[in-house]
């Protein structure tokens, strides 16, 4: 089975400056995978949080694969348990310990039969600094535009 991405983040790259990133494995339930294999599912405002050693993914929703058949007690933003190694969460335990970092994820994708979930250490931007990433994209998109015109001109 080909690498598939189910669900991404959307603004991450605008609203954080990426310094790390991991791979876990995430404990789901048999209809949530068929719910996220059609693409259901968002990222949108869920973060990492560690508790007992163990990494938990909050505010992650997965809506029901087939609202009929699923259990009454289902609750779409539940937590649910990251797989990663103890080296891994020690690492991160250490790392969070510092000021302004968090956990968020990336993205939810599959990698062969099992699905995983990149998530990354992230430090907010500034306001200033999420207009000078506009700014800078503006650039390249006019710059990219001039070059297009110079070659077909030339």
């Amino acid at each position: 089975m080909k690498n598939k991405v189910f669900i991404q983040n959307p603004g991450v790259h605008y609203h954080y400056h990426i310094l790390e990133s991991f791979e876990a494995g995430i404990e789901l339930k048999g209809f949530e995978v068929k719910a996220l294999r059609e693409g259901k599912g968002s990222l949108k405002g869920s973060y990492v949080t560690i508790k007992d050693n163990e990494a938990y993914l909050v505010n992650f929703n997965i809506p029901p694969y087939q609202p009929k058949n699923t259990p009454k007690d289902y609750d779409e933003n539940r937590l649910r348990k990251l797989l990663l190694k103890r080296k891994e969460i020690n690492y991160l335990i250490g790392k969070l310990k510092e000021k302004g970092l968090t956990l968020i994820p990336i993205k939810v994708y599959s990698k062969g039969n099992l699905i995983k979930v990149e998530i990354a250490l992230v430090k907010g931007l500034k306001k200033y600094e999420k207009r000078e990433k506009i700014k800078e994209k503006e650039f390249r998109r006019i710059k990219e535009r001039a070059e297009k015109i110079k070659y077909r001109a030339g």
